[in-house]
């Protein structure tokens, strides 16, 4: 998903989109540790939305406490 999308859900949904991604990963990981996963792009993918939601929340609590200014839309 794009970061720009993303950023449009607030602090909530984000936890919450996280999380489902993490119980999304843990399927596609026995699958592809056992050699029957077939799209081997779909763990990246996956581990990248969750890195994009990290940062962005990262960025939120950050800008709150005043250390750094909120990224340009």
């Amino acid at each position: 998903m794009k970061p720009s999308k993303l950023r449009e859900f607030t602090d909530e949904e984000l936890v919450r989109r996280e999380r489902d991604l993490v119980e999304q990963l843990f399927r596609p990981r026995f699958q592809h540790a056992t050699g029957q996963l077939d799209n081997p792009l779909s763990l990246r993918n996956i581990r990248r939305d969750i890195a994009r939601i990290k940062t962005i929340l990262r960025d939120r609590e950050l800008s709150q406490k005043g250390k750094i200014p909120s990224p340009k839309k």
